[in-house]
């Protein structure tokens, strides 16, 4: 492909979607409000067809422009590729869903209900508004235009979340937007701090200059935390809980399977990974991550475990080691042996493919539980199961994902590795099983209020969706990659993870069903330590309300002194132009006065 058509396919697959994303409030300032029209019409739901086409039909290309802010530098390589075609896909099979899920919406801003088209119309600017920032941070080679993605794409996805505007939503919106701006304001100083050290306007450069920068491996902390939020890292995943269940359906998906995954595409933008020549602290940084994603792992197993929304579980799976927390292993470990990072990164790309598209199928069928098709109760159950099988690793891209990142492990070493990756993995089944266990319910009820036929935007994008991630390791050779499967014998080293974690599952589902754990459990509120944290916070204020009062008291007190003073300086300059303006007026009088004295007093001197 030309140099020319490739140019032309990456700026419309940044353009198309803003140029969407106004055609709406445009087209009602124009045709006026009289005629309520539903913003999310076919050709709204296009906006990623054109990144899907760059990353399809372009192959690997740059594109400089000196004239965008600092110099842009956009381009693309086989993992770029990859992670480009998967978030394209899931944004444009999530946005044909969001048609359907957000019908209700259209009929009742039709009907007269202004609430309804004021959360539409916005709906329809800030989705591709946050798909271009999710676009831009893909393709970016330059800082300036990687930063400028990613922080249109968090705070324009904040609009998303609070998409509803009840309290939940205003609250996970919160959650959602405190963290953010702390993950902001790290990466910016991570950012700027190492690019103003080394003197360089690429994430190319950073990466190498980080290596061997004397305060590389702090730079390298902030870049981690601060990418670690977006990433759902162990103690910085306080959002992801109260986010995604608040968040309409379609948001969800590709809040977890797109968006997400700019922490770790951050990491791999910015980290030394791979560099040979890196400094101790390097290091002890990757070891620090691969420590915090093992730890995080479990946790939010326990705690996802307990959860009732089926989005919330999904949430807490999102920071398990199956997943985010995986993949923030596998970068600490690369971190580590920087020699293992080139036979990672294939893993890694596979992995977070995998884990964006699984995860927006699953997070899909949440809403397709809730208004089932026309399918029969056995079918859609097993097409339930099918994306949560594969999460856990016993079928399609899972298993092909866990074989691929396993092989290149045990190839460098990290046999032991393995065995805790494993070990963890357990917790991502039962978390895959409390979500069916949730969704089925839900699936029931709602048999009664109508089926749905298969070809309705949300049951073929969701059919679509969950197909595209099953069969991720036969499409993508498409793109230049091609996973291989594990072989016969390694097969029950690859599911007795999930086998284990089904059998607890079905072990501790048992026993609450006879009573035997229900007195002694108490489930923990979604968000976790985001509430204690918030408790305590309240009380520090209430405690802090007192003395703040007597300062206010004491600087007022303060500021009333210096405005008497200010006053009583002011009232004798006063006095003093008054006195000065007398003397001018009685000038001629006084300067006679004194003659006359001065001449009797020589007067009388002489005599």
């Amino acid at each position: 492909m030309s140099q020319e058509i490739f140019a032309l396919l990456m700026i419309a697959a940044l353009l198309w979607p803003l140029l969407l994303g106004l055609r709406q409030p445009l087209m009602a300032a124009l045709a006026g409000r009289d005629e309520v029209r539903f913003p999310l019409d076919p050709l709204w739901a296009t906006a990623p067809l054109p990144a899907l086409a760059l990353a399809l039909l372009g192959g690997d290309g740059e594109l400089s422009m000196a004239a965008w802010l600092l110099g842009g530098v956009w381009g693309l390589d086989e993992p770029r590729r990859v992670l480009l075609a998967f978030t394209a896909l899931l944004w444009l099979l999530a946005g044909w869903y969001a048609r359907g899920y957000l019908a209700g919406d259209g009929e009742r801003a039709t009907a007269g209900d202004g609430a309804a088209a004021t959360r539409l119309a916005r709906f329809a600017v800030l989705w591709p508004l946050t798909l271009s920032g999710n676009l831009l941070l893909l393709v970016a080679e330059d800082i300036a235009s990687f930063y400028l993605g990613f922080a249109v794409m968090t705070f324009a996805a904040y609009g998303l979340v609070i998409h509803s505007g009840t309290r939940d939503a205003l609250t996970g919106g919160r959650a959602y937007l405190i963290m953010a701006v702390l993950g902001e304001g790290l990466i910016l100083g991570g950012l700027l701090w190492g690019a103003g050290s080394l003197g360089v306007l690429t994430l190319g450069e950073l990466r190498e200059g980080l290596a061997t920068l004397e305060q590389g491996a702090w730079i390298g902390v902030l870049l981690w935390l601060g990418f670690g939020v977006k990433a759902g890292v162990a103690g910085l995943h306080l959002w992801l809980p109260l986010a995604h269940p608040v968040a309409p359906t379609p948001a969800s998906a590709v809040l977890s399977g797109a968006m997400v995954k700019a922490g770790v595409v951050g990491w791999m933008a910015t980290l030394p990974l791979g560099e040979t020549a890196t400094a101790e602290g390097i290091a002890w940084l990757g070891r620090a991550m691969l420590a915090v994603g093992l730890v995080g792992a479990i946790g939010a197993a326990l705690v996802g475990v307990c959860q009732r929304h089926p989005k919330a579980v999904l949430a807490y799976s999102s920071v398990s080691v199956s997943q985010l927390g995986m993949l923030a292993a596998l970068v600490g470990a690369g971190l580590t042996a920087p020699a293992l990072w080139p036979a990672l990164v294939p893993a890694v790309v596979l992995f977070a493919a995998h884990h964006g598209l699984t995860k927006g199928a699953l997070f899909l069928g949440v809403g397709i539980a809730e208004h089932p098709p026309r399918l029969p109760s056995w079918a859609l159950t097993l097409l339930l199961a099918a994306p949560a099988l594969s999460l856990a690793g016993v079928l399609g891209s899972g298993l092909a994902t866990k074989w691929a990142f396993k092989e290149a492990l045990y190839d460098g070493g990290y046999a032991g590795l393995v065995t805790w990756l494993s070990l963890a993995a357990v917790g991502t089944t039962a978390l895959m099983a409390r979500t069916l266990w949730c969704q089925w319910p839900g699936e029931r009820r709602a048999r009664g209020d109508g089926l749905m036929p298969l070809a309705a935007p949300m049951p073929l994008a969701w059919l679509l969706l969950m197909a595209s991630a099953l069969a991720l390791p036969l499409w993508l050779p498409v793109l230049g990659m091609a996973p291989a499967w594990p072989p016969a014998a390694e097969l029950i080293g690859l599911l007795w993870p999930a086998l284990l974690g089904l059998s607890l599952s079905l072990l501790v589902g048992w026993l609450v069903h006879r009573g035997v754990l229900r007195a002694a459990w108490r489930r923990p509120p979604p968000g976790d330590l985001w509430w204690p944290l918030a408790h305590g916070l309240d009380r520090l204020w209430r405690a802090a309300v007192p003395g703040l009062e007597r300062l206010a008291a004491r600087k007022a007190g303060w500021v009333a002194w210096w405005v008497g003073l200010e006053r009583s300086a002011t009232a004798a300059l006063e006095a003093l132009g008054e006195g000065e303006a007398w003397l001018r007026r009685h000038a001629a009088v006084l300067m006679v006065v004194v003659a006359v004295g001065l001449a009797l007093v020589l007067l009388f001197s002489a005599a």
